[in-house]
C-alpha cells in the first residue's frame, strides 16, 4: 500500500459522475487480504447505498466477510456493482444488487421492501451514496444542481430511514457517511459541504429520537479518500498530490475507512450513538 501511496499517478479522465472504479488508475484498495473475520455480523442484513465502489465497496466486502448479507444500492454503475457482488460471493457471502435512483422517495421505499422481502429483516442501514460537483463560486451552482445534490446526499437518508424503521429493532443501527468538509467547509463544494453538515445534525438528532428504541445512529466523516467520486469531481487529479495537505501527507484508501463502519455496526460499539468517527489523515476538526 505504501508504495502506491508514494507514487504519482494521473487517473483516466472520468466523464461519468459519481465515477467508475473500474476505469481508475491506480485502482483504489478496498480489501485487506490478511484480515481474519470473527463473525461480528453473522446473520445480519445490511443495506449499503453506493456500495458498488469506493468506500461503499470496501464496507460491503468487509461486512460480507464478517457474515452479513449485503444489499448494494447503486445508480447505474453496473460493472462496478457486479464486481463487488462477485468479490462478496468469492468470500462465501450473499449479495443482491439494486439499481435505483435514491433521489426519488418512491424508489427508497421500494428498496427497503425489496430487501425485507428477500431476507425477512433489516439490521444495518448504511447511508453512503453521494454526489459532489466542483464549482468556482455560489453563482456557478444551478438550482438543479443544488436540488439534486440535496436530494441524493441528505433527502435520501430521510426516505430510506423512514421506510427502514418498520424493520429495525433494538440492537440494529444506522450509519451515515459525512465528510471532513462538514466541519472545515470547502470553497468549491458549497452545496456538497452543506449536505454533509446536514448529515451530521441528522445523525445527532435521529440518535436522540431512536435511543429509547435501542437503535443506534452514528456517522463516519472521511477526509481525502481515493475513490471514483473524487476522480470524477476533481479533473486531472494526481494521487501523489491528493491528500498532501493532511498531517499524514497522503490520501486514504477505502480499506482504511471500512473498519469504522464495521465497528459502528457490531456490538463493540453498543454504547455509542450520535457520534462521528473522523478518518481524515490526522486533521483536527473538533466535531
Amino acid at each position: 500500500m505504501n508504495k502506491i501511496l508514494k507514487s504519482v499517478f494521473i487517473p483516466i479522465k472520468q466523464n461519468t459522475h459519481p465515477g467508475i472504479e473500474e476505469d481508475m488508475s491506480p485502482k483504489p484498495i478496498y480489501d485487506n487480504k490478511d484480515y481474519i473475520a470473527t463473525g461480528k455480523l453473522k446473520d445480519k442484513v445490511a443495506i449499503i447505498t453506493g456500495g458498488d465502489s469506493g468506500i461503499g465497496r470496501a464496507v460491503s466486502v468487509l461486512y460480507a466477510k464478517e457474515g452479513a448479507k449485503v444489499a448494494i444500492v447503486y445508480l447505474k454503475e453496473d460493472v462496478d456493482a457486479i464486481k463487488t457482488k462477485s468479490e462478496i460471493e468469492n468470500y462465501g457471502g450473499e449479495c443482491i444488487l439494486i439499481r435505483s435512483d435514491i433521489a426519488n422517495p418512491k424508489n427508497c421505499v421500494k428498496i427497503i421492501k425489496t430487501v425485507a422481502s428477500e431476507w425477512g429483516k433489516i439490521n444495518i442501514l448504511v447511508n453512503n451514496a453521494a454526489v459532489q460537483h466542483q464549482t468556482k463560486s455560489l453563482n456557478h451552482i444551478s438550482n438543479f444542481q443544488m436540488e439534486r445534490t440535496f436530494k441524493i446526499n441528505i433527502f435520501s437518508m430521510f426516505y430510506l430511514t423512514k421506510a427502514a424503521l418498520k424493520f429495525l429493532n433494538k440492537g440494529d443501527c444506522i450509519i451515515n457517511t459525512g465528510s471532513v468538509v462538514a466541519y472545515k467547509g470547502h470553497k468549491n463544494l458549497i452545496d456538497y459541504s452543506s449536505t454533509k453538515g446536514s448529515i451530521v445534525t441528522f445523525t445527532r438528532s435521529l440518535a436522540l429520537s431512536l435511543a429509547e428504541k435501542g437503535i443506534r445512529v452514528n456517522c463516519v466523516a472521511p477526509g481525502p479518500i481515493w475513490t471514483p467520486l473524487t476522480v470524477s469531481t476533481f479533473k486531472g487529479l494526481k494521487l501523489g498530490l491528493f491528500g498532501k495537505q493532511t498531517p499524514l501527507k497522503r490520501a486514504g484508501q477505502p480499506v482504511e475507512v471500512a473498519p469504522a463502519y464495521l465497528f459502528l455496526a457490531c456490538d463493540d460499539s453498543s454504547y455509542i450513538s450520535g457520534e462521528t468517527i473522523h478518518i481524515n489523515g490526522g486533521e483536527i476538526v473538533n466535531g
